[in-house]
């Protein structure tokens, strides 16, 4: 009798390893959400180059590419990194004649801006908030750069970004360098 169970919670596991394994779905996870890769990375002078020069062949997340329903969180997440990419391209082609610490001082205000507006976003749900939200000053920003899934800003090979509307709301303060 234990035998016959002990087989039986085998083949349940080996079926919920099988379902829930990757086969080349690249735009769902496995649990069929979108994958939208969060946090982005703080802007560093490691990274500066591939942030402006990069920036088109790194995802963006048109409405479309969502759910009809559901996946709010994600959608969210989308937005941050659609008005994050947006603003490092106002930092990285209405800075290009200045110095590269003007461009980076610049990248990392939009970071933060960004990473506040999606929190400010977060808060204002019913749902639980992204954990990095919940801290505060220095702690928010080191956590928002931990556990990052491309710190490098590397491009996606063989994709190319669609046409997203400039996000509005971003003014670069280099009083703040």
């Amino acid at each position: 009798m234990i035998w016959i169970g002990g087989l039986t919670g085998f083949w349940i596991i080996a079926l919920l390893t099988f379902h829930s394994a990757n086969v080349g779905e690249t735009q769902r996870n496995s649990l069929n959400e979108p994958d939208v890769p969060f946090p982005p990375a703080r802007p560093a002078a490691q990274n500066l180059a591939a942030i402006c020069h990069q920036g088109q062949g790194r995802p963006r997340y048109p409405a479309s590419f969502f759910p009809g329903s559901g996946a709010s969180h994600f959608r969210r997440r989308g937005k941050a990194i659609n008005r994050l990419e947006s603003w490092y391209t106002v930092c990285c082609s209405e800075l290009a004649a200045e110095q590269s610490t003007q461009i980076l001082c610049c990248a990392q205000q939009a970071w933060r801006q960004a990473l506040s507006q999606f929190c400010v976003e977060e808060h204002s749900t019913m749902t639980l908030p992204y954990e990095c939200c919940a801290d505060g000053g220095e702690a928010r920003w080191m956590c928002f750069n931990s556990e990052l899934p491309n710190p490098d800003y590397n491009p996606t090979p063989g994709y190319t970004a669609p046409p997203v509307l400039p996000e509005p709301g971003f003014m670069f303060s280099p009083n703040a360098c």
